[in-house]
């Protein structure tokens, strides 16, 4: 069973810097845990990890956010939580698994719990590069349903606006993966209506050519604002990545030390599309695609934070948003790479 992380499952954010902010951010998967049909177990288990994840970052760091996202797989549903902050960070993670271990002078029982409780669960910490933890709780008895492919993204609007008018979505074909991500020109509702039309394709064809699936796009947004668009399509099979990309998606490539910019060109989707041009580059096995839109910065470098390369894809991409978006933008990250090969 494949899982589905798509476009319906936008992140909700919700600050956190004291006892009341703890609460709203439990309300909130609280909330969505019934909208998901949750029984009472399970909402019960993902009201605990939210609280103690919110907790750790005020007694630690002091203020931080928690990202909400609804997952889906099939018949099953799940709720990914995403903490994030700036504090101090930690040097021995393992060490602060143990129960009773903290830095606060309180029982360090807060992560040990939440990896219990989890299906999924990941950190990243190191001293003064703050913490962050992903974790999913999923409905019914069984864990969380697997895929071939591990994908994190982060997905938020510019504070002014409830909507974000980015959108990303992964299609699956028996040979790989087709990627799209889009940002919609301007932002709020009618960006994300843009954004939206493209990245359904390919969800819905992933196995079309990418230069196609971008002439589709362009024909599907005739209408709307239009939007940046970038599609990658990973034949595991051929060990090629292809992209086309229109506007202003960054695209990389990492595979171990090695960085390869993913390149577009000018035009806007639905609008102004004078090159649809094909590139084509080597993928090999343990390799990763970073995709993101202009509200992030592009001067990132994974190297600055030591061992992040091998962890879950959904941390790499919240550690990226965390230091790196501009503030004024929406601003999506996308992070994906084959299951077990890090």
């Amino acid at each position: 069973m494949e899982v589905v992380l798509n476009r319906l499952g936008r992140q909700a954010t919700f600050h956190v810097g004291e006892s009341s902010e703890i609460a709203a951010a439990r309300r909130a998967g609280n909330t969505l845990a019934r909208q998901l049909g949750f029984d009472e177990t399970r909402a019960g288990q993902l009201a605990i990890v939210i609280t103690e994840a919110a907790t750790n970052i005020v007694k630690h760091a002091g203020e931080g956010e928690i990202l909400l996202r609804a997952l889906h797989a099939g018949e099953r549903a799940g709720v990914e939580v995403i903490a994030l902050d700036r504090g101090p960070g930690m040097a021995n993670v393992a060490l602060r698994m143990e129960d009773g271990n903290s830095t606060a002078g309180t029982y360090g029982v807060g992560l040990g719990a939440i990896g219990r409780l989890a299906a999924e669960f990941d950190i990243h910490s190191a001293e003064r590069q703050g913490t962050v933890l992903f974790m999913t709780v999923w409905s019914g008895a069984a864990g969380a349903p697997m895929s071939d492919w591990e994908v994190g993204a982060v997905c938020l609007p510019i504070p002014s606006e409830e909507v974000c008018g980015d959108a990303w979505d992964v299609g699956i074909a028996n040979w790989g993966v087709t990627v799209g991500m889009a940002d919609g020109l301007g932002h709020g509702p009618e960006a994300a209506v843009a954004s939206e039309a493209a990245v359904a394709l390919v969800a819905e064809r992933p196995a079309v050519g990418v230069s196609e699936l971008m002439q589709l796009a362009h024909g599907a947004l005739h209408g709307t604002r239009g939007a940046a668009v970038a599609i990658a399509a990973i034949d595991c099979d051929a060990g090629e990545l292809t992209f086309a990309g229109i506007g202003n998606i960054a695209g990389c490539i990492v595979d171990g030390p090695s960085r390869r910019h993913l390149m577009s060109h000018n035009g806007i989707v639905g609008s102004n599309l004078r090159k649809v041009q094909k590139f084509s580059h080597p993928w090999a096995p343990g390799a990763m695609l970073i995709m993101h839109s202009d509200g992030l910065g592009t001067r990132w470098d994974l190297d600055a934070y030591p061992g992040l390369v091998f962890r879950h894809p959904a941390l790499i991409a919240a550690v990226l948003y965390r230091d790196f978006a501009r503030q004024r933008d929406d601003a999506s990250v996308l992070v994906i790479r084959e299951r077990g090969l890090a």
